[in-house]
């Protein structure tokens, strides 16, 4: 599946957009990422990282470890790995929906102005 048919499956959510996190593609909701496509080495080839909190995240292991996975370097991120070539697209659809109502109900981030040295 490709970035712009996982981007298709969320086309009707408002303020969503595509950008990037880390070089790869990402979908965001209010400048937040809620989707994207794992830059870190140890992540299976063909997979997404989507937003979720904890408790969410552990269930969907336990039940389905075949489609959804973490790897120690995303263990102390709210997200869960899914294998795109092993979930089916409605499956995929209601998860990226989940994820985009987790980022959507996060505070805002706050903007960082860097201050001038004298």
């Amino acid at each position: 599946m490709t970035f712009t048919q996982i981007e298709a499956l969320v086309k009707d959510l408002p303020r969503v957009e595509r950008s990037t996190s880390f070089g790869a593609p990402a979908l965001k909701v209010d400048g937040k990422m809620f989707a994207c496509t794992p830059t870190h080495k140890s992540a299976d080839p063909n997979s997404l990282a989507v937003r979720l909190d904890f408790p969410d995240r552990d269930a969907m292991i336990e039940d389905d470890p075949e489609v959804f996975y973490i790897r120690e370097h995303y263990v102390d991120y709210a997200c869960v790995l899914v294998r795109l070539d092993r979930i089916h697209k409605d499956a995929l659809r209601d998860l990226l929906r989940a994820g985009y109502t987790y980022m959507a109900a996060q505070k805002p981030r706050v903007q960082r102005t860097r201050r001038k040295i004298r």
